[in-house]
C-alpha cells in the first residue's frame, strides 16, 4: 500500500471574526514545493491550494513552475524585482493577476513579496499593474494623510496611505473588515503600536481609532471579508 504524503489541509487564523496582529519579523521562513521559494504563513485555509496570505521570499535565480491561480493572486513586491513572462515588477509594484489567469513567476535577483490567494471575485477580471515609486499621492480625509489607490471593485478597496508624524483619524467602523500590512514607520491605534512588518487583519463590524506619531506607510484593503 502507498503511502499519502500529499499536503494536509492547514487552518491558520482561518477565522475571519477573530482580530490577528503579527510581527512577522518574528516568524520562521517554511520551505515551499519549491527550490529557493520560501514562505511566512500569516493565514491559510487548505492544503498547498489554499485560500492564503503570506510573505513570499525567492532566493536569487529561483523560480516557481507555470500554475493557474483558480482563486486569483494579488502581491505587492517588498524587496527586489519580481519577474513572470509578462514583464519585471520591482520594489513597490502592486499586481493582480484574476481568477483563471497563468504565470511561471521568478526572480534574477531575488525578492521578498507580500501576496495574497484565492481571496478574490471571479467577476473582477482587470489585470493590475501599479508601481507606486512613480504614481501621484492624492490628499486622505484628514490633514497629514495621502492615499495612493490601487484597486477598488464592489466594495472592496485597496490602497496605500501615508501618515504624517503626528497624524490622528477620527474613529470609524470597517463594515467589511480592514486589514493592513506596515510596510514603512509604525501605525498605531487605542489596541497597540505597530512597527514596519507588522500584518493586522480587522474583523466586519471592528471600530478603532488609527494614529501614527512617528508617521508610516501602510498597504491597506478594506470591505474583503
Amino acid at each position: 500500500m502507498s503511502k499519502n504524503t500529499s499536503p494536509k489541509p492547514m487552518q491558520l487564523h482561518a477565522d475571519l471574526q477573530e482580530r490577528v496582529v503579527l510581527d512577522t519579523n518574528a516568524l520562521p521562513w517554511q520551505a515551499s514545493p519549491m527550490a529557493g521559494v520560501e514562505r511566512r504563513m500569516l493565514d491559510r485555509d487548505g492544503a498547498e491550494v489554499a485560500r492564503a496570505t503570506s510573505l513570499v521570499r525567492y532566493a536569487p535565480d529561483s523560480y516557481f513552475s507555470e500554475h493557474t491561480h483558480g482563486g486569483g493572486e494579488e502581491f505587492f513586491v517588498l524587496e527586489g524585482t519580481f519577474a513572470d513572462e509578462h514583464g519585471e515588477y520591482p520594489p513597490g509594484t502592486y499586481v493582480r493577476n484574476p481568477v483563471g489567469s497563468s504565470h511561471r513567476p521568478h526572480s534574477k535577483t531575488g525578492c521578498t513579496i507580500f501576496v495574497k490567494l484565492w481571496q478574490m471575485d471571479p467577476a473582477d477580471q482587470t489585470f493590475v499593474r501599479v508601481n507606486t515609486q512613480v504614481q501621484p499621492w492624492v490628499p486622505g480625509l484628514v490633514k497629514g494623510l495621502s492615499v495612493l489607490p490601487l484597486h477598488n471593485f464592489q466594495g472592496e478597496n485597496v490602497a496605500l496611505v501615508r501618515w504624517e508624524p503626528g497624524t490622528y483619524f477620527q474613529t470609524h467602523r470597517h463594515w467589511g473588515g480592514e486589514e493592513i500590512f506596515v510596510l514603512e514607520g509604525t501605525f498605531e491605534d487605542e489596541q497597540g503600536s505597530y512597527p514596519a512588518g507588522s500584518w493586522l487583519r480587522n474583523p466586519p463590524d471592528s471600530i478603532h481609532t488609527p494614529f501614527s506619531r512617528a508617521g508610516c506607510i501602510i498597504y491597506v484593503k478594506t470591505g474583503h471579508l
